[in-house]
């Protein structure tokens, strides 16, 4: 590369006064060169402290703007931010991550080296606490998640997603923008068009990003349950899912429902419900020891947590998105040309 891109870094945020300003110097401290890029910051109406924090960061530092997102959500905030953007590349940067040194860097290196539409990392995890240790044990199994790709750091290639992304600019006008009306999925839904479209997304361990996952089960349940209305929603949208593993949760639960409602007539029950118990625990003792033998009971509480309120999720988000509120018919607007 003759001369490096002009980056834009997307950051949506809502009521982030404990972590925006750690975040956004480290931001600041990326290795790529100070001027090359910008960092756009979307505040979804934050109640807390943080239009403060951000308007002192501002005025400090020229490299940070801060625009208002009136629909809240992230991906109505990212679509903001892609508005107004000035830089070529766009990397998405959530604050509730680590970021290495090289993070910009290695996202406009690899997205120039492949050719792909979106590049990005690995979700890796990283813990502060003992529930959160073992979720991140959990997190590595392929009964948590799936068998996914980009849970890996070791993988690396032509996949369905990544987490977050860097795209060039002309990907937003050529695919659209994110799905304004999605609260989760947007990142998986906007990936499925570009595959759709014959465009490809890159994983590579490279890109290094450290995320906290959740801190409680009830914090956990909450954010499967998410998670399962969005793939639902996608699935509404698009007649098809990027890949048939979101859905393996609500058949999961749609099964065990049936077992129970139909225990009077006929003998199945008790043996399918006593091979889930005997496969998670044999599961959590192997991927659960990693984080102290104190964690294997909690890894395998939290197996099910996962499942039922993924399940649970994409049956409500059926019927919600499907008989109540079918905002996903609205069409995602294109970015329009520099």
């Amino acid at each position: 590369m003759s001369e490096l891109p002009l980056v834009t870094i997307a950051m949506p945020c809502l009521n982030e006064e404990r972590f925006i300003e750690s975040c956004l110097r480290d931001v600041l401290a990326q290795d790529y060169p100070p001027d090359r890029f910008e960092i756009v910051v979307a505040d979804g109406g934050s109640t807390d402290t943080t239009k403060a924090i951000l308007a002192s960061l501002a005025e400090k530092e020229p490299r940070i703007r801060v625009i208002d997102n009136p629909r809240r959500i992230q991906s109505a905030g990212l679509n903001e931010i892609l508005r107004s953007a000035r830089g070529e590349v766009i990397v998405r940067m959530d604050v509730h991550c680590d970021y290495a040194k090289d993070y910009v860097r290695k996202c406009v290196e690899v997205l120039e080296r492949t050719g792909a539409d979106n590049v990005g990392g690995a979700a890796r995890t990283r813990a502060k606490t003992p529930f959160q240790r073992a979720l991140c044990a959990a997190l590595t199994s392929p009964l948590g998640i799936g068998g996914t790709k980009y849970r890996s750091p070791e993988n690396e290639g032509f996949v369905e997603t990544v987490f977050m992304s860097t795209c060039r600019r002309g990907v937003y006008e050529r695919i659209g923008m994110y799905d304004p009306g999605a609260i989760t999925n947007e990142d998986s839904e906007f990936n499925l068009r570009i595959i759709s479209a014959g465009g490809k997304v890159y994983l590579s361990p490279e890109i290094v990003v450290h995320y906290y996952p959740r801190e409680s089960f009830r914090a956990l349940a909450k954010q499967y349950f998410k998670y399962g209305m969005g793939r639902a929603r996608t699935l509404l949208k698009h007649k098809k899912l990027i890949s048939p593993r979101p859905a393996i949760p609500f058949l999961m639960v749609l099964g065990g429902t049936s077992l129970l409602a139909t225990s009077a007539v006929q003998p199945f029950t008790p043996f399918a419900f006593g091979a889930y118990a005997l496969a998670t625990a044999v599961e959590a003792v192997r991927v659960g020891h990693q984080a102290g033998f104190a964690a294997i009971p909690v890894v395998w509480a939290i197996f099910p947590v996962l499942h039922v309120s993924h399940g649970i999720g994409f049956a409500a988000g059926l019927v919600h998105y499907g008989l109540f509120d079918r905002n996903w018919a609205e069409a995602t607007p294109f970015l329009e040309p520099a």
